[in-house]
C-alpha cells in the first residue's frame, strides 16, 4: 500500500507534471472506482490543475472554478504517468485499469488497482472535506506543529498496541503497515506494547523514530518518476516485507506475525528481549 512518503512523492510529482495544464478526458474504466456522483467526474473536464495537495495517503487534484478529483490508492492502487497516453478508448473489464485522465499535452495518467479486492477510491468534491475518509484524518506527522508533545497527547489513554494505533488514520495520518513496522524497529520497541504506557523516554524515542523514519522515505523518493516510487520504497525498508533475513543492525533473524489480511516484521533482539512473539495463526496450524 503507498503510504506517506510515496504519496508525498506522487504530489510532488504530479505538481510538476500537471500544475497549468487542462483536464481534457477523465474517463472512468471501472465505474465501482467512483464513490461519488456529484457534481459528475466530467465536472472536472476543460479545467486546469491548479494544485495537487496530500491529505494522509490521500491525492486531490484542484481544479480552476471547478472540483478536486480526490484519489486514495488503497492497497494495490497505483498511479501510472504516460507520455503520450495510448490512443483508443480502453476497454472496461479488461485488465486492471480503474481511471484514465488526459491532458491537453497528450499526457496523463492511469489508475490501476491489481487483485480482487477493489478498493482503489475516486471522488469528486467541491471540498477535500467532504470525503469522508479525509474528514476523520488525524494530525500529519510530517507538520511543523506536530512535535513529541503533540505525540504523547495522541497516544494518552490508548489502550490498543503501538502497532494499531501507529496504523489509525484518525490517530496519525499516513502511516501503513510497512512503515509502522520501520518506525517501532528504529525506536527499538515491540509492536505489541500499549501506547498508552510510554515513558516520556520511549515517548521522545518513538516521535524521534516516527519523524525521522518518514523523512528519511521522503527524501529518498523525491524526484523520482512515479514508475519508480514502489521499488524504491522496497529498497528502503530494513525489516517490513524481510521475514527470514538478517536485521541490518544486530544481526538477528527479522521474524514475522500472522493477521487475517495482513503481517507484521520485526527484529526479536532490538525490539522484544531477544524473545519472539506469539503468532497465533502459525500456532493453529501446527496443532
Amino acid at each position: 500500500m503507498p503510504e506517506l512518503p510515496e504519496v508525498e512523492a506522487l504530489k510532488d510529482f504530479l505538481t510538476e507534471h500537471l500544475t497549468g495544464h487542462e483536464i481534457v478526458r477523465a474517463l472512468p474504466v471501472a465505474i465501482s472506482v467512483l464513490k461519488t456522483y456529484d457534481p459528475p467526474l466530467t465536472a472536472v473536464e476543460g479545467r486546469e490543475v491548479t494544485v495537487v495537495r496530500r491529505y494522509g495517503k490521500f491525492l486531490a487534484l484542484a481544479t480552476d472554478g471547478g472540483p478536486y478529483l480526490v484519489t486514495h490508492l488503497a492497497r494495490a492502487g497505483w498511479l501510472h504517468w504516460k507520455d503520450p497516453l495510448p490512443s483508443g478508448a480502453p476497454r472496461p473489464g479488461k485488465g486492471p485499469l480503474a481511471l484514465r485522465v488526459a491532458l491537453e499535452t497528450g499526457a496523463g495518467f492511469d489508475l490501476t488497482e491489481a487483485g480482487t479486492q477493489k478498493r482503489l477510491a475516486v471522488y469528486v468534491v467541491a471540498d477535500p472535506a467532504e470525503v469522508p475518509g479525509i474528514a476523520r484524518l488525524g494530525p500529519d506527522p510530517l507538520a511543523g506543529d506536530f512535535d513529541e508533545g503533540r505525540l504523547a497527547e495522541l497516544l494518552s489513554g490508548e489502550r490498543r498496541r503501538l502497532k494499531g494505533a501507529l496504523r489509525d488514520q484518525s490517530l496519525i495520518a499516513g502511516v501503513g503497515n510497512a512503515y509502522s513496522d520501520e518506525i517501532l524497529h528504529a525506536a527499538r520497541m515491540s509492536p505489541f506494547k500499549l501506547a498508552s504506557s510510554l515513558t516520556p523516554e520511549e515517548t521522545a524515542r518513538l516521535y524521534q523514530a516516527l519523524r525521522t523514519t518518514l523523512t528519511e522515505a521522503v527524501e529518498r523518493s523525491r524526484g523520482l518518476a512515479a514508475g519508480r516510487l514502489k521499488a524504491e520504497k522496497k529498497t528502503g525498508l530494513r525489516v517490513h516485507g524481510r521475514t527470514g533475513e538478517p536485521c541490518p543492525v544486530c544481526g538477528d533473524t527479522v521474524r514475522e506475525v500472522s493477521f487475517s489480511d495482513s503481517s507484521l516484521q520485526y527484529c526479536p533482539t532490538c525490539q522484544t528481549g531477544g524473545k519472539p512473539l506469539a503468532d497465533r495463526r502459525l500456532s493453529r496450524l501446527l496443532k
